[in-house]
């Protein structure tokens, strides 16, 4: 018995050291962060990424709330995209749209189907966006941001989780896809 079990974790070690071999973990801080991202957008490793989140949602689920006071998983990607973008812009040098400061601005949901689609496409959009300008960025420009940027990433994922929790308590999440 003793022999099976010494077999079988030898065989998981080997088969962790060689998939962590085929995909070795970022060496920089750019790198990590640019890895956070991009796990916080649409690649699936520890958690579900914010696009998997999303995928097939109807207009009728992403606006579903649960009490008066709850946000609805399209106000959740308005206020990603939102704040997102606002970061985007002052990263490239560039001035974002005005803004009272009010954050509850920030989670208004889209009045259609086509405002739907357009937000999980501006969600991507904007995330893409993210990824290729970190990865764009020489470390001198990255130097006074890289503490926002792990809070983007960060950001990203607590919403996405947000999401999926009301995915689960509307009936619309399925337990494949990488949480049960």
């Amino acid at each position: 018995m003793k022999a099976i079990l010494a077999g079988a974790l030898g065989f998981v070690l080997v088969g962790s050291v060689a998939s962590a071999q085929q995909k070795a973990a970022p060496t920089t801080l750019k790198g990590i962060l640019v890895e956070q991202l991009k796990t916080s957008h649409n690649l699936q490793q520890w958690f579900v990424p914010a696009s998997k989140a999303v995928e097939g949602l109807t207009f009728a689920q992403a606006t579903w709330k649960q009490g008066k006071e709850n946000h609805s998983i399209a106000q959740l990607v308005n206020h990603l995209t939102f704040w997102d973008k606002q970061q985007l812009e002052k990263f490239k040098g560039g001035k974002p749209p005005d803004f009272s400061g009010n954050n509850e601005e920030t989670f208004t949901p889209p009045k259609d189907k086509a405002g739907w689609d357009a937000a999980v496409k501006q969600m991507d959009e904007v995330m893409t966006g993210w990824e290729q300008a970190v990865e764009g960025a020489d470390d001198a420009k990255l130097q006074s941001w890289y503490s926002t940027i792990a809070h983007i990433g960060t950001h990203n994922a607590y919403h996405t989780g947000q999401i999926l929790y009301i995915r689960k308590q509307q009936g619309s999440w399925d337990a494949s896809k990488g949480v049960k």
